[in-house]
């Protein structure tokens, strides 16, 4: 990502969820737009659709330290080069470190939220990413991935972002040394909607057993 300074500070992470003196976080990063300067809209129905993922790891975490949070963008778009939701997650990334210190973090993230998720997931904190239909163009950077634990869930039916692209970026950054997995998933589109349970409990169980993943 290039460096470039920035006249407004990233908007602090909301908190879905957790404990005062957490183990560990899973921070959620909704999906948007390919371009976009605009901020995103106050009935932002990307960021809703996070919030059963949300619930989800709050209960598969119950009786367990785990905080749930979500980044929030300043911009509703990736916006090519500026990368605005990549550089958004790392700045949530650090406002939680700044407030609860050093803990293990695993990153879920949907479609422009997969992408920010697997880019910032070179902050040595994150122990792994679930990528939800994510976005993946070809030549995304994977090095930074070596010993991460990546999980790219994808319907092969998502006519938004291609699967075929999920599964090309998990044989990449198994090269590079990431422990990736691909799943397919048997419905739900981009949306997913359809079969959402499936993919709420799915993430939700990835995303405990990345956290409770020793580091690389």
């Amino acid at each position: 990502m290039p460096a470039e300074t920035r006249t407004a500070a990233s908007p602090a992470p909301v908190l879905r969820s957790g404990t005062r003196t957490p183990g560990g976080i899973v921070l959620l990063l909704h999906g948007g737009r390919e371009d976009g300067l605009e901020a995103p809209p106050l009935l932002n129905l990307p960021a809703l659709r996070m919030r059963p993922f949300a619930r989800a790891v709050r209960r598969a975490a119950r009786g367990r330290r785990v905080l749930v949070a979500e980044a929030r963008y300043r911009h509703r778009g990736w916006n090519g080069e500026r990368a605005d939701a990549a550089r958004d997650a790392g700045a949530a990334l650090a406002a939680l470190r700044a407030r609860f210190g050093e803990l293990p973090v695993v990153l879920v993230g949907h479609s422009m939220g997969g992408r920010a998720a697997l880019a910032a997931a070179r902050d040595p904190a994150v122990r792994g990413v679930v990528a939800l239909a994510p976005w993946c163009p070809p030549g995304e950077p994977v090095a930074h991935l070596a010993g991460r634990r990546l999980y790219l869930l994808h319907d092969e039916t998502d006519r938004v972002t291609a699967a075929r692209d999920s599964w090309a970026f998990v044989r990449r950054a198994r090269e590079a040394g990431a422990d990736a997995t691909g799943i397919p998933m048997p419905a739900g589109g981009h949306t997913m909607l359809r079969g959402a349970r499936l993919w709420h409990r799915r993430a939700a169980g990835l995303a405990l057993d990345a956290l409770a993943a020793p580091p690389a």
